[in-house]
């Protein structure tokens, strides 16, 4: 119970912080909207339907989101001095990794419901769908479980923008994948089976990144 509840002081504190400065919501959501425009009409003077490039612009434009929230949450928090304090208070290394991960799985989740109406909207599309919905929260439950060891990690490093994406990129590319897979199932109308076999991956790759996240953070911080 201790554990929990020193996460969700974590995670307060993060939204406060937040709400003072608004910076990274700002910056986060130009991004998106850049990212989405930019794909929208490069697609369509070059491809007669872009509808069936959907899924892989919308993971796109999510990891590339993703990866610009957790590699500036972590950099804030290394270069005020957050994680040391962090460090001395006396709670569990698990309560840190848990606070941080949910924090971060929040301010993802937020511009996600912010940036899913731009993308129908210019796509045409219905991508408020039951399964496209929980395709995007698994995803981004196993892109911030991950992604917040290894931007702790990047963050200690001097190449820490480059370091970031090089470390993330390659471990999530199956979680992506199997996003991408089911969101482009749904939108096909492909049968339930077929779309199970994905929603069982993701489920099954986001505890193991959780799992291991959560007992490698100590390792991470303290060394």
């Amino acid at each position: 119970m201790n554990t929990i509840r020193s996460a969700l002081t974590i995670v307060w504190k993060d939204m406060i912080a937040e709400w003072r400065t608004k910076e990274m919501f700002s910056s986060m959501f130009v991004f998106i909207l850049l990212v989405i425009v930019i794909f929208k009409f490069s697609f369509d003077l070059r491809v007669s339907n872009a509808t069936l490039l959907v899924p892989g612009i919308l993971w796109a434009a999510l990891t590339f989101a993703g990866t610009l929230q957790l590699g500036r949450s972590a950099s804030l928090e290394v270069e005020d001095g957050h994680v040391d304090g962090l460090l001395l208070a006396p709670v569990p290394r698990s309560s840190i990794y848990l606070g941080k991960a949910l924090g971060n799985l929040m301010f993802m989740s937020i511009t996600e419901l912010i940036m899913l109406p731009i993308f129908s909207a210019l796509f045409n599309l219905n991508l408020f769908r039951p399964l496209i919905l929980l395709a995007v929260f698994l995803g981004t439950v196993g892109f911030a479980s991950v992604g917040t060891l290894l931007s702790t990690m990047a963050a200690h490093s001097r190449a820490r923008e480059v370091m970031l994406p090089v470390l993330l990129f390659p471990i999530v590319l199956p979680v992506v994948i199997a996003a991408v897979k089911l969101t482009a199932g749904v939108l096909d109308g492909a049968a339930w089976q077929e779309l199970t076999v994905w929603v069982r991956f993701l489920i099954a790759f986001d505890i193991v990144f959780l799992v291991v996240s959560l007992m490698t953070f100590r390792f991470v911080v303290e060394g």
